[in-house]
């Protein structure tokens, strides 16, 4: 991550700011993907993604940060057309750049308050993301909440169009996340006055001797979204491993075993198997493995397989450079 500091006359000027930054990070990958959908044929097709992540804060003289988070992406989004009909947020086609809602937040020592585009506790709970696979994510059946509440959107405005609001606390070993939210899902763009429903999640966890363990809930208006989760994460010898589970009401239960195995210094192997009582699943479980080689500098090749729910199949390979 690459860090420019501004400092203009203006800023320089203004009382008050004691230091300033802005912040640019990011990643790009590039490679092919496999799918072989259950009705359909297969096709092996380019998948390619471009983030730029922009991070701007200013510390005030009493030690408090205020800052914001926007990200720019550009995504050949053709994988996801081929299994699920996705289409890019900002052009209506497989193809799309943009940049999307910005998150706001003051900070400090471990007390954060945030609005807009906020993370989500729910999402942002340890133990959901428990392995990164492949290049692409490969479908992503190995995160118990499965989605079902508040996130930080990339290719949208995310919760900064539905009064997002989100409190994270840390000290020592101990960490918790409330997040909540106004939800409109008409589809028409038009959100003040036009309130379908609300959202109000956070989960605690802690860390003792090297083993996290997290507990989440939420109240929402939204019958399929997650009501209960809980994770637990840590290292057994060369291998990282988390088991979580979630309650998504009417999506169904979700349990998942995921881990990472060090097979050399550079080499890592992800794995993952999720069961899942999702009426209209075509199959219960869902499985997938995949390898991380690390080439130094930021670059890494990485791919994987992994077989979801809806009986189709997923495969990729390629390169990621992060910067």
């Amino acid at each position: 991550m690459k860090k420019v500091l501004f400092a203009t006359t203006a800023l320089v000027a203004t009382a008050g700011v004691a230091a300033a930054d802005v912040t640019f990070g990011g990643y790009g990958r590039f490679g092919v993907i496999y799918t072989d959908p259950a009705v359909g044929d297969s096709a092996t097709n380019v998948t390619s993604r471009f983030r730029l992540q922009i991070d701007a804060t200013a510390e005030s003289d009493s030690g408090i940060t205020f800052g914001a988070r926007a990200r720019i992406q550009q995504a050949e989004r053709g994988d996801e057309l081929a299994t699920t009909g996705a289409r890019d947020a900002f052009t209506g086609d497989n193809n799309g750049t943009g940049i999307n809602g910005v998150r706001f937040f003051a900070r400090s020592g471990g007390l954060e308050v945030a609005v807009g585009n906020i993370f989500g506790a729910l999402e942002f709970m340890p133990g959901q993301y428990p392995i990164d696979l492949g290049l692409t994510g490969l479908g992503y059946a190995y995160t118990a909440y499965d989605g079902q509440g508040d996130l930080y959107s990339s290719a949208g405005a995310g919760a900064a169009s539905r009064n997002g609001i989100e409190v994270l606390y840390s000290i020592g070993d101990f960490a918790m996340h409330v997040s909540a939210s106004e939800i409109d899902t008409s589809g028409d763009g038009t959100f003040l006055g036009d309130v379908d429903g609300t959202r109000l999640a956070a989960y605690a966890a802690y860390t003792y001797s090297g083993i996290t363990f997290a507990l989440g809930g939420q109240d929402s208006d939204f019958a399929g979204d997650t009501e209960l989760t809980a994770t637990v994460g840590g290292t057994l010898g060369p291998v990282d491993l988390t088991l979580a589970y979630a309650d998504n009401g009417t999506n169904g239960e979700r349990t998942v075993l995921a881990g990472t195995y060090a097979v050399a210094a550079a080499t890592n192997i992800d794995f993952y198997v999720a069961s899942d009582n999702r009426v209209g699943n075509r199959e219960d479980t869902s499985y997938g493995v995949g390898v991380h080689h690390d080439l130094g500098g930021g670059t890494s090749i990485r791919g994987g397989v992994a077989s979801l729910f809806n009986d189709s199949v997923r495969a990729d390979l390629g390169v990621r450079f992060n910067f």
